[in-house]
């Protein structure tokens, strides 16, 4: 009977060092990674200085180790879409948070959302001017609050009750921004140019196998009429689900929201199995169809990533486990 205890013993403490060793693989073997952009527009190397191109460069990795380090550490997809958003609205160089672009009122109008993969929660926030950090108010919808997008004032409000960081419109305008306002003042010809730098976004894949993804923007430079681009559109500029991929997109939001861009790359893989790589590229096709242009940043649930545009440039890189950071400007 002794021998038959001890054999039993044997046995089940195998299974468990089995059990351990198994689980303990798939933790290791998990991907995980953060993409990131910051806009997508007329973007040529010679228009660009050595000075601002290693100032775009910095920022980027910087934004990057930020997000991996959160991933790396055991933390969740959504924290590191935030805090990822967070820095770049807090940087000068894009155009989301300081240094957002002008309406044709001289003000910043501030527009983010978030998207969690794992529940497909959602929040959005459009229209606001004294929100420090747009992409903390998103979250704060989406947590605090049975809706997934509030506007202007309202949203404003709901952000105060709940401790967000607001600051006076000024700190939004940067002297480049302004100087830029200025000039399409005497030149309305430049608008269209001018119009579509810069939306920052982050899309991310943790440990646990959660997606997320968020979006940032000043929209449009001379934009008027209250007008809202895709960016704090869940489904056209920032979508996640577990089951397929993280989207964010840049560019001209009228178009991502007709065609329902993030949403309709996640539906692909869905209902046609298609891979990442061809199910944003045939999308983005789709939005140039039209006479649209911009980019999409995405990551699947098996940590395979797709930066794809059909404009000069667009801010982009990422980082995953097993490798190292990886940044683009230009058309490669």
């Amino acid at each position: 009977m002794c021998v038959f205890k001890r054999c039993y013993l044997a046995a089940l403490l195998s299974l468990v060092l089995i059990f351990i060793s198994q689980i303990t693989l798939s933790q290791t073997t998990q991907k995980f990674g953060i993409v990131i952009h910051g806009g997508a527009g007329s973007i040529l190397k010679s228009n660009m200085t050595p000075e601002k191109e290693a100032d775009y460069t910095a920022a980027l990795n910087n934004a990057l180790q930020i997000g991996y380090k959160i991933l790396e550490n055991g933390g969740k997809s959504l924290d590191a879409v935030e805090a990822v958003i967070k820095f770049m609205e807090d940087s000068p160089l894009f155009n989301a948070g300081k240094g957002a672009v002008l309406t044709e009122k001289g003000e910043a109008e501030l527009d983010a959302s978030i998207m969690d993969g794992a529940t497909l929660m959602a929040g959005a926030v459009a229209g606001v001017k004294h929100v420090k950090n747009p992409i903390m108010l998103a979250r704060l919808i989406m947590e605090k609050s049975p809706h997934v997008m509030m506007i202007g004032e309202g949203a404003e409000e709901f952000g105060k009750e709940n401790g967000i960081e607001m600051v006076d419109p000024g700190y939004f305008i940067t002297k480049e921004r302004w100087e830029q306002y200025q000039k399409m003042l005497k030149r309305q010809e430049e608008k269209k140019k001018a119009e579509k730098h810069g939306t920052v976004g982050a899309v991310a894949l943790d440990k646990n196998g959660n997606l997320a993804a968020g979006t940032s923007t000043g929209g449009m430079m001379m934009k008027k009429f209250g007008r809202v681009g895709d960016s704090p559109i869940i489904g056209a500029g920032t979508y996640a689900n577990n089951n397929t991929c993280a989207v964010s997109s840049t560019g001209y939001g009228e178009y991502f929201i007709r065609l329902g861009v993030a949403k309709d790359i996640s539906a692909m893989m869905e209902y046609k199995n298609y891979s990442l790589k061809k199910a944003a590229d045939e999308v983005l096709a789709k939005v140039g169809k039209l006479g649209g242009d911009g980019g999409v940043i995405a990551i699947d649930k098996d940590g395979n990533t797709a930066m794809p545009f059909n404009t000069d440039g667009m801010y982009r890189g990422y980082y995953l486990n097993g490798g190292n950071p990886a940044i683009y400007i230009y058309k490669e």
